[in-house]
Order: C-alpha cells, then sequence, then structure tokens
C-alpha cells in the first residue's frame, strides 16, 4: 500500500521506516526542512531508528522523506503523528488539524486516515473527521476511513521493541477498524482492537496518568521520609518484594518528555470544560511533580551549606540531561529546571551527558562537558539527574568531592541519595 506518515519526529520515524521495512511504499511528510535534510542524507535522529536502518529504507526506494505536500497525492493510509502540545494548559491541537486539512486535499474514496497523536477523548470525531470532511467534500465512514491508535514508545527502551509493544487500535466504524487493524497486524506482533475511538484515546491518556500519579506519589513520599529519618530507596525495595498488589516505581528529579508531563493534564482540560470538575489526582500530581527541582535544589543548597560552600559561585556539575534513561531526547526535562535555579542562585552550572551533542546543551542555557576525573575533581558538588549506562559510576564516586545521587546508583562517604 501507499502509506503517508505525518510527522517525522520520535513517534512518527520509526513508524515509517516500520512500515516501509513490512513492505509499504511509505512517504515520511514533515514540515521540518531540517529534519528532512537529515533523512534524505541517511542520518537518524532518533534513537529508535539507526541510519543503518534509515539508509537501507531509503536506498530501496520504500521509504521516501519530504517537506513538499504535493508528494502525499494517491495514499490509501495516512497515519498523523504531530506534537499536540499544551499551551497555557490548554492543549493546542492545531497541528493536527492542519495535517488533516494538508491530507484531505488529497484524500480519495476509499481511503484511511489514522490519528495517532495523543489528546483528549473525543478528538478524532470532533476535530479530526470535520477538518477533513470540510476540506476534501468527502464523507466519513461513507467516502473513507478513519480511525485513532494511540503511540506507544519506550525510547532507549532494550525490553520492549517498537513491533514487540502491543498496539491498540479503534475505528470510527466495523470497516475502518477492519482496515486500521489489518495495516497494524503486518508491523505490530500484536494489535488490541477497542469498540470506538474515544476508548483509545482514553486508554492512551490512562497509562500515562497512570505512571505520572505513581512517580508524584513516590516523589512526595521521598521529601517525607528524609526529616522521618528513613531510607526511602530501602523501603521502596521492601515494598517490592510484595509479589502482588504492588508496582515499583523510584523517586526522581521530576518528569519530562512528551508524554508525562502533558497528557494527563489533556485529561483534566477536558474534564474541566466539558463536565465543570477538577481532575484532583491529576492536578496534585502535577504540583508534587513541577516542584521536584526545587526540592533537588534546597537538598543541594543545604549540603553545600554543611561542607561551608555557598551555592553562589559554586561549581556545580549536572549529569545526565535527559527526561529518561538512556534516551537522547531532551524534552521538559527536569534538569532544564534544575539548571536555571542554580544559575539563578549564582552557582557555576555545567552539564554532562554522554546521549546529546554538544550543541543541544544550549536548550538547557549551560555548557556542556565531559564526565572526566578532572571535571569531576574540579566541581563542588555533582548531581546525578539521569543514570545513563554510559557514565562511569565508579569514577564518579571516586573524583566527586560531593554528590547528590538522584537515582540511588552511587555509594560512599561523598554521596547522598535523593
Amino acid at each position: 500500500m501507499d502509506v503517508v506518515v505525518a510527522g517525522q519526529g520520535y513517534v512518527g520515524l520509526p513508524l515509517a521506516v516500520r512500515a516501509a521495512e513490512a513492505g509499504h511504499r511509505v512517504v515520511g511528510y514533515d514540515v521540518d526542512l531540517h529534519r528532512i535534510k537529515q533523512l534524505t542524507a541517511g542520518e537518524s535522529y532518533v534513537e529508535d531508528v539507526t541510519s543503518s536502518q534509515l539508509g537501507a529504507v531509503l536506498d530501496s526506494g520504500a521509504y521516501s522523506p519530504t517537506a513538499d505536500a504535493a508528494e502525499l497525492a494517491g495514499f490509501d493510509i495516512a497515519v498523523i503523528t504531530v506534537p499536540t502540545p499544551l499551551r497555557d494548559g490548554v492543549p493546542d491541537l492545531t497541528h493536527i488539524e492542519s495535517c488533516a486539512r494538508t491530507l484531505a486535499t488529497h484524500l480519495r474514496p476509499g481511503a484511511t486516515v489514522i490519528l495517532e497523536s495523543t489528546t483528549y477523548p473525543g478528538t478524532t470525531e470532533e476535530l479530526l473527521l470535520p477538518a477533513l470532511e470540510q476540506t476534501s467534500g468527502l464523507k466519513a465512514g461513507v467516502d473513507f476511513l478513519a480511525g485513532f491508535s494511540p503511540e506507544r514508545i519506550a525510547p532507549g527502551s532494550t525490553r520492549w521493541s517498537f513491533e514487540g509493544t502491543p498496539k491498540v487500535v479503534s475505528g470510527i466504524d466495523a470497516k475502518s477498524l477492519d482496515v486500521i487493524k489489518g495495516f497494524y497486524d503486518g508491523i505490530f506482533r500484536t494489535t488490541v482492537p477497542v469498540s470506538e475511538t474515544r476508548v483509545a484515546e482514553m486508554a492512551k491518556l490512562i497509562e500515562n496518568t497512570y505512571r505520572f500519579v505513581n512517580i508524584s506519589l513516590v516523589n512526595e513520599l521521598a521529601m517525607l521520609a528524609r526529616p522521618l529519618g528513613v531510607d526511602i530507596w530501602e523501603a521502596i525495595d521492601a515494598a517490592a518484594t510484595k509479589p502482588f498488589g504492588f508496582t515499583r516505581f523510584t523517586p526522581g528529579p521530576g518528569v519530562g518528555g512528551h508524554c508525562l508531563p502533558v497528557d494527563p493534564m489533556f485529561l483534566s482540560w477536558k474534564a474541566q470544560r466539558e463536565l465543570g470538575v477538577p481532575s484532583r489526582f491529576v492536578e496534585l500530581a502535577a504540583d508534587v511533580n513541577r516542584h521536584m527541582p526545587d526540592y533537588v535544589v534546597r537538598r543541594l543548597t543545604d549540603a553545600l551549606d554543611n561542607r561551608g560552600t555557598n551555592v553562589n559561585g559554586a561549581r556545580i556539575l549536572l549529569l545526565g540531561l535527559t527526561y529518561k534513561i538512556n534516551a537522547t531526547d531532551l524534552r521538559e526535562s527536569p534538569s532544564a529546571r534544575v539548571a536555571e535555579l542554580l544559575t539563578g542562585l549564582g552557582a557555576e552550572v555545567r552539564g554532562a551527558d554522554p546521549n546529546i551533542a554538544h550543541g543541544d546543551a544550549t536548550k538547557l542555557n549551560v555548557p556542556l562537558v565531559d564526565a572526566t576525573a578532572a571535571q569531576l575533581g574540579a566541581s563542588d558538588a555533582v548531581v546525578l539527574l539521569m543514570d545513563h549506562a554510559r557514565f562511569d559510576l565508579a569514577l564518579i564516586e571516586k573524583n566527586a568531592p560531593y554528590v547528590l545521587d538522584c537515582r540511588n546508583r552511587l555509594s560512599g562517604p561523598n554521596v547522598e541519595t535523593l
């Protein structure tokens, strides 16, 4: 089939490459010209797609990246994987609507449009279908098919592959579901059909809200445990020995990425707007997680004071700047807020992260260095924000005069855990 994947980011590019590997003719569409140039040159910027994989589907002709909307003509299936950010707490779905209208100019009878972008329940029916119908003049469920299938990616995960992660699928009617399921059956090992698009949209929000709320819970417990004289990490390990009714979550400096800080707020916004009721768990969790960088900085400031060093003028080295272990993604990373707070207090802040290019650190407004013995030893304090596998933990323990370990990976007299 002729497939269009609109949006070539962390979600769209793996899908486009996997669909091409599965035998489809795939056009990878993105309005970002820099991305298209990189893709055309065979350079992958997504950790779940290697440059060799990308090169193979380019060389075979199965995958064609483009920023030219005219090249979208003739598609059998189009998948929308564009961003859905929050703007002042309000979901911004302009990328979905704009993309839908662009695709609609090439929409033919019998074609299928699938939305993968995370959003609130009702978006497929209330926004996607009207945009497609108004621009194309075709009728959903009569002239064309449509549905929603939430993305599920785990950047940097070695346990769950892209195609090995079960895929939830839905359609606006039985025929749409049948076609959409058939498409994804050829890409994923397992598909999970549900009765309607609202269920699939809600399922995605449940997944991420579950993680969001539980992370906020252990973060709050970590802040309570210390003044109570309790080692929160040992307590969590002990609780995790229970073989039922418990899932292990651990504290950290906050949450980041394109999902956790954003997706639960879609549900909160929808509940307030349509039902007039607050989503209290989500809002409380957001407040706890939002303030974790402040807690990290307070702990670090207190530790420096106890060592006779003022944070103003102190040399601070932040280790692990991405939002997730072994990932390359800086989006919404709590490291940015930690760096901002420390800089505001007058500290001399540097960052070290083997997973990102030096130029990417400009987004955090801190110079990027390598975590060498010299850099570690020259710091008044080191903060382990993300415990990437590429860090030499023994080197950190040996050379850093003081470490605030937010991941409970280090030990020694110079180490304090979050």
